[in-house]
C-alpha cells in the first residue's frame, strides 16, 4: 500500500493498449501526479453470449495476453507500472483508488453500450474522482471534422470527400519518461490463457496472420511491410488476396485493440511516400483507415441502433434463426465451397480476408436469410481483429440495413472464380492433406 499523500493519476487502459501516440497516457503524464496504469481481464468478455458463442474466443484471448505483456514492458520503460487484474473494473478500481490515493482517472472515450455500462458502474462507486476522457481511436478527431456528427453522410464516399482534402490529421501524441520515483510495488500478474478458460494452442501452419499481439510486434510489422519489403507500394493490387501473409497489411488486429494507432500508420505512409513512392496503393491504405473511421462515426451517430435487427436504415426483412443452417455455415458445410473454405480458415486461425468476410456475410444474410446479428456475434467471438464499430457496420452494410444504398448481394461462385481462379485457397482449407 502506498503513502496516501502521493496523489495519483490512473490510466485505465481499454482498447488503447500502446504507449506511442496514446493521448490518454500523454495527458495523464502531464498531470504532475504519480501515474499508474490498469488493465482488467473482465470475465464477462470470456463468457457465452445470448447466441451461444464466447464473446472472446481463444485466438483473441491469446493475442490480448501477448499485448498486455508487451504493454507492461513498454510502460516499464517510461517508469510506469501496469496493474493487471482478472476481474471486472467495477470490482477493482474502487480499491485501487483507496490504496494509491487516485484523484484522477484517464481513459479512452468509448461510446458503445457495454463499455458505457461498465464506466457508469465504476463512476457510481467513486464519486469524488475526476474522469478525463479522450478520443483516442480515430484518424479524424471529432473536434476537427467539418460537420456535426448528427449530419454524418449516409454514404461513405460523401464522408470521405468532405474530409480527406479539407481536414488535417493531428500530429501524434508524445510521452516523456517519468522519474524512477514514479514506480510502485506491483505484484499483479498477467493471466495465462488457461486462466481465461482455454487450452493453449499453436498457430495453424497455414495462418495468414501468424503474428503476436502488442505494440512492439505491430511496429515491427509496419516497418517490414512499408520499409523492408516495400509491399505498401503494391497494396492496392494485392489487397483482395486470400493466401499468405503479405497480400494485405494485416494491421487490423493491432488497430482493433489499440496497440497501434491509425495516426501512426498515417504518418508512416506519409514518410514512405516522401522516401519511396506515392501511388494508388499508398493512398488506398489511408482510404481503408478512413473507412474504419466512418464506421466509428456511424456508431457515434446511431448508438445502439447498430445492434438492432433492422439496423440504421430500420428496414424489415424476413430473417430466420434456423440452427441447422447456422451450424452448416459455421462449420463450412454449405453448398458453396468458397464460403466453406473461408469459414474453416476462420475457425482454425481466427482470421479471414476482407474478400472472404464480405462473401460469407452476404451468403449468411442474403442467401440463407439468417439473422445477421448471429453472424456478427460469431465474427466477434472468433476474429483476432474484432472491432465493434467495423464489425457491426460491415454486417449491416452487407445485410441491407446499413450504409449501402444499393443493397447488393455477392455472387459467391463468380467471386470464387475471380479471386481464387486456380482454387489454391479452397484446396488449403478444404483439402489440407494436399499442403
Amino acid at each position: 500500500m502506498q503513502e496516501r499523500k502521493n496523489k495519483t493519476s490512473l490510466v485505465w487502459f481499454r482498447n488503447d493498449l500502446r504507449t506511442i501516440d496514446n493521448v490518454v497516457l500523454s495527458e495523464a503524464c502531464k498531470s504532475n501526479n504519480r501515474v499508474i496504469g490498469l488493465y482488467c481481464f473482465d470475465s464477462k468478455y470470456f463468457k457465452l453470449n445470448k447466441y451461444g458463442f464466447k464473446t472472446t474466443e481463444k485466438f483473441r484471448a491469446k493475442f490480448l495476453i501477448e499485448t498486455i505483456a508487451d504493454l507492461r514492458v513498454q510502460l516499464n520503460n517510461l517508469n510506469i507500472d501496469l496493474l493487471v487484474h482478472q476481474d471486472a473494473p467495477e470490482n477493482v478500481i474502487e480499491e485501487i483508488v483507496k490504496n494509491y490515493n487516485v484523484t484522477d482517472i484517464y481513459l479512452q472515450n468509448d461510446w458503445t453500450k457495454d463499455e458505457l455500462a461498465t464506466e457508469n458502474e465504476v463512476k457510481s462507486k467513486i464519486p469524488n474522482v475526476n474522469f478525463y476522457k479522450y478520443y483516442n481511436q480515430l484518424l479524424y478527431h471529432p473536434e476537427d471534422i467539418n460537420f456535426e456528427i448528427e449530419n454524418l453522410p449516409q454514404v461513405f464516399t460523401v464522408f470521405r470527400k468532405k474530409l480527406e482534402k479539407y481536414v488535417a490529421i493531428r500530429e501524434k501524441a508524445t510521452n516523456e519518461k517519468l522519474p524512477i520515483s514514479n514506480r510502485i510495488a506491483n505484484k499483479t500478474v498477467i493471466p495465462m490463457i488457461q486462466n481465461l478458460g482455454f487450452e493453449d494452442f499453436k498457430i495453424h501452419p497455414n495462418a495468414a496472420f501468424p503474428f503476436k499481439g502488442g505494440e512492439t510486434e505491430a511496429l515491427s510489422r509496419l516497418d517490414d511491410y512499408f520499409f523492408n519489403t516495400k509491399k505498401l507500394g503494391f497494396y492496392k493490387k494485392t489487397r483482395n488476396g486470400l493466401v499468405g501473409i503479405d497480400y494485405s497489411s494485416k494491421f487490423s488486429p493491432w488497430l482493433a485493440n489499440g496497440s497501434i494507432s491509425a495516426r501512426t500508420i498515417y504518418w508512416q505512409v506519409q514518410k514512405f511516400e516522401k522516401e519511396h513512392v506515392k501511388n494508388q496503393s499508398t493512398y488506398w491504405l489511408i482510404f481503408e483507415l478512413i473507412w474504419r473511421d466512418y464506421f466509428k462515426y456511424v456508431s457515434l451517430k446511431h448508438g445502439n441502433q447498430i445492434f438492432k435487427l433492422n439496423g440504421i436504415l430500420k428496414k424489415d426483412y424476413d430473417w430466420t434463426t434456423n440452427k441447422n443452417l447456422i451450424e452448416k455455415w459455421i462449420n463450412g458445410k454449405t453448398k458453396s465451397d468458397f464460403v466453406n473454405a473461408n469459414m474453416i480458415e476462420l475457425k482454425d486461425t481466427g482470421w479471414m480476408s476482407n474478400r472472404g468476410r464480405q462473401n460469407v456475410a452476404s451468403y449468411f444474410a442474403k442467401e440463407l436469410h439468417l439473422d445477421w446479428r448471429i453472424g456478427a456475434a460469431y465474427f466477434e467471438s472468433l476474429l483476432l481483429d474484432f472491432d465493434v464499430h467495423s464489425n457491426f457496420g460491415n454486417w449491416m452494410y452487407v445485410s441491407g440495413v446499413g450504409n449501402d444504398p444499393r443493397d447488393r448481394k455477392f455472387n459467391v461462385e463468380s467471386q470464387a472464380e475471380r479471386y481464387d481462379a486456380n482454387g489454391k485457397f479452397r484446396r488449403i482449407w478444404l483439402q489440407p492433406n494436399l499442403f
